[in-house]
């Protein structure tokens, strides 16, 4: 009798591990938690099966039991469950006990009230020169691109693809590369639906597509047959990103997977590997990346990514570390009673593709959240490498409300501004958009005195009008913002067009197919001149049919 006892609990057991270990496959596989002790969601997987375990034995309890047990465990009632549950459940109550205990001693030596000398270390800030780290560059190698921009090109060349429109999607990513030397967004197709999927899934995603940040041209990269995407965040099943990612690294923790390209075209996603290195669950930090070929699935691992990669380090990541040395740099006592030297992040951030890198630009402001900046940070989304760089001044969305306080008889809406050296001075560059989302005109701010304004139909026309602005408030030397080129002739042709309010008068001289633009506010002379006058027309260069003429001189 004792043997068919002991046969009996070692069936229940047997049953329990059983059923324990299909839910528990069933979880990771769609759940894919880290198997590491500096994931939250991996004691969330140990509690969840050792909860199944214990039901799964209160079930199985009653397994072999005669109709006298029964009758005998129905008297003893209470006790004898108790007896039962020590008996069969004391390996995961002490499990889970075990697991608590780590999980509040970790949460407390990671806190950062105890360890606020560790958080300032996350992110190492050195002083920078504005004016001799970030070059100084031309208007038409400015990126005028953002997201949402983009999102509206990229949508509409989908459209324009009768084979893949009603197929597929475009994936909302749009991340910023540099891309052969030049600064582009990127992003590929997604899946329709889940039916669409089934219909595909063997040729994979067809292209990706890159946008020109500066020329605003689209470009569809069609993949060769057979050769297309099959390892994304829209697949499903084994192919699915994060599941490849979590069966061939099941102790890594990651961070947002990003799309990119190398230098050759070929997708590849990069997935920062995440680290906590203040205590159990503090001080969030990069390790490298595996980075999946997009076609074929291969991954590897490296702890010093390729140069070609530009995301390492996401925006939000960098901002939160700058927040925690800019907030505990003095103690974290400091940062709640007497707020000495506590700056933080502004509230937005941008980027800035220089050096073959793309660097994240944002603010740096008081703890007290004011309307004016004390600097503001560039950091390198590859290396991390961060540089402060002091310059009081407005906040971008002070910039952004500048903007609009110059065209707020046209309703026009402010992006967040781009950080640009124009003629030394930090400067905020703004598209301004129609309620349509179209932009129709640019802004550039300058960041120490915001009330300096300029505005222009095209970024030739504002980046001269902000060289008057700059000139005329001594901020430079009439000679350092002249534009580079002058040209003198006798006037072929002169057309008008009135855009945004102002006429803009197109002057073409002899022996030249190209126009120049200029507007009657910047050059009133213009209004009277006629063909075959001579005129010397200064402009800012271009390789365009039509430039923009900063003054026109008869």
């Amino acid at each position: 009798m004792k043997e068919k006892k002991q046969m009996s609990r070692v069936k229940q057991t047997l049953i329990c591990l059983a059923i324990t270990l299909v839910v528990g496959l069933v979880y990771f596989y769609f759940e894919l938690p880290a198997l590491n002790l500096h994931s939250p969601a991996f004691y969330t997987f140990v509690f969840i099966l050792c909860a199944v375990y214990c039901v799964c034995a209160v079930f199985t309890s009653r397994i072999g039991l005669t109709s006298e047990e029964r009758q005998l465990l129905q008297v003893t009632g209470f006790r004898e469950f108790f007896a039962m549950m020590k008996r069969h459940c004391m390996i995961p109550f002490f499990l889970c006990l075990a697991l608590i205990v780590l999980y509040l001693g970790g949460s407390l030596f990671s806190s950062v009230i105890l360890r606020s000398g560790s958080y300032t270390k996350l992110l190492t800030v050195e002083q920078g020169d504005f004016a001799a780290d970030v070059e100084e560059i031309s208007f038409d190698q400015i990126p005028m691109l953002d997201k949402d921009s983009a999102s509206k090109l990229g949508d509409r060349k989908l459209g324009e693809l009768s084979d893949m429109v009603s197929q597929f999607e475009v994936s909302d990513q749009y991340n910023q590369i540099n891309y052969n030397g030049r600064p582009v967004r990127v992003t590929l197709l997604e899946y329709g639906d889940l039916i669409k999927w089934f219909t595909n899934r063997s040729n994979g995603i067809p292209a990706y597509l890159v946008i020109d940040m500066v020329t605003q041209n689209v470009d569809v990269v069609r993949l060769p047959e057979g050769e297309g995407i099959h390892y994304s965040t829209s697949e499903h099943f084994g192919r699915y990103l994060m599941r490849h990612l979590r069966f061939q690294y099941p102790t890594f923790m990651f961070d947002t997977p990003v799309f990119e390209i190398n230098e050759e075209g070929e997708p590849y996603w990069i997935c920062p590997k995440l680290e906590k290195t203040i205590g159990l669950f503090g001080g969030t930090d990069i390790n490298g990346a595996v980075l999946v070929n997009a076609i074929t699935g291969e991954s590897q691992y490296y702890e010093e990514v390729p140069t070609w990669v530009d995301r390492l380090y996401s925006a939000e990541l960098i901002m939160q570390q700058y927040d925690y040395h800019g907030q505990y740099q003095n103690g974290f006592l400091n940062s709640i009673f007497g707020q000495k030297g506590v700056t933080v992040t502004t509230s937005g951030y941008n980027y800035i593709a220089m050096n073959d890198d793309v660097y994240v630009y944002t603010g740096i402001t008081s703890v007290g959240e004011d309307q004016s900046n004390v600097g503001f940070i560039l950091t390198n989304q590859r290396t991390k490498e961060t540089k402060y760089y002091p310059c009081a001044g407005a906040t971008e969305y002070s910039a952004m409300n500048s903007a609009e306080g110059v065209v707020q008889h046209l309703n026009y809406k402010a992006t967040f501004p781009l950080l640009l050296n124009i003629h030394a001075e930090p400067t905020y560059f703004i598209a301004l958009k129609d309620n349509a989302g179209l932009v129709k005109m640019y802004a550039m701010v300058n960041v120490q005195q915001y009330q300096i304004v300029a505005t222009g139909s095209s970024v030739s026309e504002c980046s001269s009008n902000y060289s008057k602005l700059l000139t005329q408030n001594h901020i430079v030397e009439e000679s350092e913002s002249l534009p580079d080129d002058e040209i003198t002739g006798n006037i072929a042709d002169i057309r008008s067009a009135v855009i945004n309010g102002n006429t803009v008068f197109y002057i073409q001289l002899e022996n030249s197919p190209v126009y120049y633009a200029v507007s009657a506010e910047a050059s009133e002379i213009a209004v009277i001149l006629n063909v075959g006058d001579r005129v010397t027309i200064r402009y800012a260069p271009d390789e365009s049919e039509i430039l923009t003429a900063v003054s026109v001189e008869r």
